[in-house]
């Protein structure tokens, strides 16, 4: 596979990354002398991870409207909605059921020799953090600035939604510079994003080695049966995704994984779905998917399409009943999976969302919270494959939905250029992505 040169920085600062961490560790003074270590390395993955977080708000409230300003009425909105949420549905279903099944076969807990934790241990989790009645009131923004200040992807969404419907129905009636500026708006953000990408590589220099110095390669050693297991799953994960994209985009989909190789090694190495989120959403416009779809979907995705966690959530729980030896039936099992998949949404904001999940949904079957305790020396590990499993789900679900709406250019082999696909500037044939039927207006406006 072919790397371009910042998919290669990417690359080595990962590796550089390991090498680094594990110098730490073998060698610091002591443990004090590793944390301080660590602090300096976390220093540029949290520049990182904020300059990507000071785009997230505008490039989603953006894409969200130009998007919806482009489907033009409600129904539309509805309709590529609530194939989203089918897709979603399926998805889940699926995840949760790969975990399952692959936990029950494994039967890891019962062969692994760790030391029980104690009853009332703690596990740092805010369990609080989540609830139904929590989730449910706070998908509705009380205000967007306070929303976009915190960076809540699901209450942006909803004002969004408003907002681009309303541009959307008015069109006609408004002055075409409210359109054009937020359009402009989009492609100013992306290009943006092409700037902060650059930090991308000691971003995840950074976070690799902070991970290895305190860690140390000896952990995925004595985990070495459950790690492998994970990501063994992950990688039937990618198989059952890849798969059903192929059924309805063909062998691009193949094309589609080698695009977003770079989101891919970015969510793995720094485990964050918002680092990735800004170069997920344009190398699907590379792709040939609609800035409409894919600035609508995506967002939405990050709330109800983590496959990766999903999985994750199922394998571990029933884990965490192997180790303490308490049987759960069949029933209880797919029980179990329900309940994780109710409150699996809506919580990408909240940290370590996948553990939060779990630590929630255990007490509930009469398993002991505690067990958390044995899953957080790897949690980390763990995050990097499911937060790269998330990407791929959601970059094939955007993909399909953007093909059943008509919205995905037939892949020629060669991945559009941004300024091309945001129709910046004509093609050979004298026509612009924009110009397609449907698809969104940037740059043809301007060149009437």
């Amino acid at each position: 596979m072919k790397f371009n040169r910042l998919g290669l920085m990417i690359l080595t600062g990962m590796i550089a990354g390991v090498i680094a961490g594990q110098c730490v560790h073998q060698f610091a003074s002591g443990p004090e002398a590793i944390k301080n270590a660590a602090s300096y390395f976390s220093l540029m993955t949290e520049i990182f991870l904020r300059l990507i977080k000071m785009i997230i708000a505008p490039l989603v409230f953006s894409g969200i409207v130009v998007g919806l300003a482009g489907m033009g009425d409600a129904r539309a909105v509805g309709r590529v909605g609530l194939k989203a949420l089918t897709w979603f549905f399926c998805a889940s279903v699926i995840s949760l059921t790969l975990g399952l099944v692959l936990s029950n076969v494994f039967q890891i807990g019962h062969s692994m020799h760790v030391g029980v934790p104690a009853a009332n241990t703690a596990t740092g989790l805010n369990t609080s953090a989540f609830n139904i009645h929590s989730f449910v009131a706070h998908i509705v923004p009380a205000s967007i600035f306070q929303a976009m200040a915190q960076n809540e992807v699901l209450p942006i969404l909803v004002f969004s939604v408003f907002f681009g419907t309303a541009i959307g129905a008015l069109r006609g009636k408004l002055a075409g510079q409210v359109v054009q500026g937020i359009e402009e708006l989009f492609a100013i953000m992306l290009k943006i994003t092409g700037y902060v990408m650059y930090v991308a590589p000691l971003g995840v220099f950074s976070a690799i080695a902070a991970v290895v110095a305190v860690q140390g390669l000896g952990v995925l050693l004595i985990y070495a049966k459950f790690i492998g297991a994970i990501y063994f799953g992950m990688l039937l994960l990618w198989g059952l995704i890849l798969t059903a994209g192929y059924c309805f985009i063909g062998k691009s989909v193949f094309s589609l994984l080698k695009l977003i190789r770079e989101p891919m090694i970015i969510a793995f190495s720094t485990a964050s779905g918002e680092a990735a989120y800004a170069k997920t959403i344009e190398q699907l416009t590379r792709f040939g998917v609609s800035p409409r779809i894919s600035s609508f979907i995506l967002p939405l995705a990050y709330s109800f399409n983590l496959d990766g966690s999903m999985m994750f959530q199922a394998f571990a729980s029933i884990f965490i009943a192997q180790v303490y030896n308490i049987p759960l039936s069949w029933e209880q099992q797919f029980s179990m999976l329900f309940v994780m998949m109710l409150t699996s949404k809506g919580i990408a904001g909240v940290p370590r969302a996948a553990m939060v999940v779990i630590a929630a949904t255990l007490p509930l079957f009469g398993l002991p919270v505690e067990g958390m305790v044995l899953l957080l020396a790897i949690d980390q590990f763990a995050d990097m494959g499911r937060t790269m499993t998330n990407v791929v789900g959601n970059a094939v679900a955007t993909a399909v939905i953007a093909k059943w709406e008509g919205a995905l250019r037939p892949w020629t082999g060669k991945a559009w250029s941004l300024d091309a696909a945001l129709g910046l500037h004509p093609q050979d044939d004298g026509t612009s992505f924009a110009e397609a039927p449907g698809e969104l207006s940037i740059g043809a406006e301007r060149a009437a």
